[in-house]
């Protein structure tokens, strides 16, 4: 049975790293949207046009990862997942085509966040600029995980004391 894989985290905790890692792990296929951004729109869209593209991506994402796993192959969804709907769309899809989901919390220190996402700025290739207000604004917008949410944490800072710890419930 194929497995999503669902990663989960804010900018710069670390998602893309450990989803390209994952996919090696599990031979599966990984689908990043800020890469499908970047390659059709830019690595700076227009604030005003960014929400409709993005949609637009994640629309062909989605299509395309349904059917990957309907061959029997694993998928690494690296999109972040910053709303509980957004997880919940993505685990009925994964359950609607007979796949097993399994949910990564990436974590790591907002210093350390925002320091590797001024780095990735200074070279982007294929990731989005993110500016220092963007980092602080968009943060409002990222939805903790909830209770009833099964997750595996992996805590990319070595400032930070756990490295990959199962919550209950995990399969």
């Amino acid at each position: 049975m194929p497995t999503v894989h669902l990663i989960h985290g804010y900018l710069g905790a670390g998602k893309t790293t450990f989803a390209k890692k994952l996919a090696e792990e599990v031979k599966g296929v990984r689908f990043n949207p800020d890469e499908w951004m970047a390659r059709l729109y830019g690595e700076d869209p227009p604030a005003d046009q960014f929400a409709e593209r993005l949609e637009r991506v994640f629309a062909l994402l989605d299509d395309q990862w349904v059917r990957v796993v309907r061959c029997g192959v694993d998928v690494i969804l690296d999109y972040g997942f910053w709303t509980r709907a957004s997880r919940d769309a993505a685990r009925q899809r994964a359950a609607a085509v007979g796949a097993a989901c399994r949910l990564y919390f990436l974590q790591c220190l907002d210093a350390t966040a925002r320091a590797r996402c001024r780095q990735r700025n200074s070279s982007l290739q294929g990731s989005l600029y993110i500016a220092d207000n963007t980092f602080d604004v968009l943060k409002a917008r990222l939805e903790p995980l909830a209770a009833d949410e099964p997750h595996i944490l992996v805590n990319t800072d070595e400032k930070l004391p756990i490295t990959r710890a199962a919550s209950p419930g995990t399969r």
